[in-house]
């Protein structure tokens, strides 16, 4: 079975940290490229992080770049999401994609606010 389950999220003040872990199952984790997104109440979701299966290759767009970095360990199937410096406007439902086989994790929440 295909599975994505993502943790780490919670609560953090402005200027915090978190790491978001997701756990892959089912797929041949080490040859596929993983992503990170997120939405928002009322807003789309959106792309805060990619890498290649490698991990050579990483992408970020200019509203995390510098403060977000994404890495992954494909020995223990696992794909991060290191978030620094966060600000209120991070807080979303972040949720990990495996583009093959195009997969979503269930999400999770991420609130930042002092």
């Amino acid at each position: 079975q295909v599975e994505l389950v993502e943790s780490g999220g919670g609560w953090v003040q402005p200027g915090g940290a978190l790491r978001l872990s997701c756990a892959a199952s089912g797929f041949p984790f080490s040859s596929r490229n993983m992503q990170w997104y997120r939405q928002a109440p009322g807003k789309e979701r959106d792309l805060v992080a990619s890498i290649s299966a490698t991990g050579g290759t990483t992408y970020y767009p200019d509203s995390v770049k510098g403060r977000f970095t994404i890495s992954r360990d494909n020995a223990k199937r696992t794909v991060f999401l290191h978030m620094n410096s966060l600000k209120p406007e991070d807080t979303a439902v972040y949720y990990c994609y495996a583009t093959v086989p195009g997969v979503w994790g269930q999400g999770t929440q991420v609130t930042v606010s002092s």
